[in-house]
């Protein structure tokens, strides 16, 4: 389903149901007597699983060691962090970086929730990370209702966020939506601070085409949607510059990022979401 299809919804469960529907029929799923077909999730082997419980199949084509997970068994922490700053606001193809975000986001939290996680929503905003649904019953209905309400504005301030400690005794993911645009090093210091070998972390880095390629022709006004400034320049006298420093930046913050237990998804807003979660979860 294509996301704008889904913005028009206006209905953030129903799409995030949408989207995991759409998802389930193209993964392996598992029937059980009296529960039905419930989603089963691959994750990587770590240390202490039982080999038995490798898919060696699945090994055979991706040459990952992928660990068989089913729905009743899964108890895992799964953080879910949504950037809140004005960046976010960009909009590309009447598709904005924050309702893509939200969309994202909602869809995981649905198939966490189906596989009984304990998950819970936190924010990033004016440099500050904030706990908006604490983990606990009806979660996912608080995550989708606290995304729908939440709007995205004001500048990285400098000041050194931190998430709270998870809980160490069971597998912790933590997820983040971003374009992960930085003026210093703030994201990949963030990222670094809460690296760990049982938190796993997921970023989806999200990007319009325009960002990366940069192929418009004339006369426009640039404006800096977290500080408001604004200028004016011929697009076609900086294409190359603009290419090249987004090449390169993009470049360093992946060669940043190459940590332990992190990874770094990119992801264009014209990429239909069933298709990217279904490379997260099977690559």
């Amino acid at each position: 389903m294509l996301i704008t299809e889904l913005i028009k919804l206006n209905n953030l469960q129903l799409a995030s149901k949408l989207v995991s529907d759409e998802l389930l029929l193209g993964i392996q799923t598992s029937r059980r007597s009296g529960i039905g077909t419930e989603f089963e999730q691959f994750r990587h082997y770590t240390p202490g699983d039982d080999p038995k419980r490798i898919d060696w199949k699945l090994f055979a084509k991706s040459g990952h060691y992928l660990v068989r997970e089913s729905a009743t068994e899964s108890n895992q922490q799964v953080r879910f962090l949504i950037d809140l700053s004005g960046s976010m606001n960009y909009v590309e193809g009447n598709i904005s970086r924050l309702q893509y975000a939200k969309i994202l986001l909602a869809s995981l939290a649905y198939l966490s929730n189906r596989q009984g996680d304990q998950i819970s929503l936190f924010s990033l905003q004016n440099g500050l990370v904030q706990a908006m649904v604490p983990a606990g019953k009806q979660a996912f209905q608080k995550i989708v209702a606290t995304l729908e309400t939440s709007t995205a504005n004001g500048a990285w301030d400098n000041r050194s966020p931190s998430i709270p400690e998870f809980g160490r005794k069971q597998a912790e993911v933590l997820i983040i939506a971003s374009d992960f645009l930085q003026v210093d090093d703030e994201w990949v210091q963030l990222i670094q601070s809460v690296a760990a070998p049982r938190r796993e972390i997921v970023l989806f880095q999200l990007l319009g085409d325009e960002e990366v390629n940069f192929s418009m022709n004339g006369f426009y006004r640039f404006q800096d949607l977290e500080t408001g400034r604004e200028i004016e320049l011929q697009a076609d006298a900086i294409r190359e510059t603009v290419r090249e420093r987004a090449t390169l930046y993009l470049t360093k913050l992946e060669e940043s990022l190459r940590i332990p237990h992190v990874r770094l998804i990119r992801v264009r807003l014209s990429d239909p979401i069933a298709l990217v979660l279904k490379q997260f979860l099977t690559s």
